[in-house]
């Protein structure tokens, strides 16, 4: 009796564990527990991605800076600078009397100047 009553609850229990797997499982293939898995690891593979990134930036970064100092030595070009800059230069524009729109007209009191014709129909 004993021995029926031992082998029933065995029974009994690898067949709730069983069901209990098999369901879990069922739930995981789902298509929304399957998106949030996948975007659960893309987001994961992103931030791995980023830190290495960065790592690498940074080890660029100070190997360039390093790289300059060395060619800034070997070429002389370490010697203190003058911090004050030179003053800035204005340049006149240069007129293009062979542009369509520059117009030679005869100089009055009025307008002394050579105009350009504004005729919007121009060149488009």
């Amino acid at each position: 009796m004993f021995r029926r009553t031992f082998w029933f609850t065995t029974g009994v229990a690898a067949g709730v564990w069983a069901t209990t797997k098999v369901n879990r499982k069922l739930r995981q293939l789902t298509p929304e527990s399957l998106a949030a898995t996948a975007a659960t690891k893309a987001v994961e593979a992103g931030h791995r991605l980023k830190d290495r990134a960065l790592g690498f930036a940074l080890d660029v970064r100070d190997n360039m800076a390093q790289r300059e100092a060395e060619l800034g030595e070997a070429l002389g070009l370490n010697a203190s600078l003058d911090p004050e800059l030179p003053p800035s230069r204005r340049y006149t524009a240069i007129e293009n009397r062979n542009h369509p729109k520059y117009v030679e007209g005869p100089a009055s009191s009025e307008h002394p100047y050579t105009t350009y014709s504004y005729n919007r129909n121009e060149d488009h």
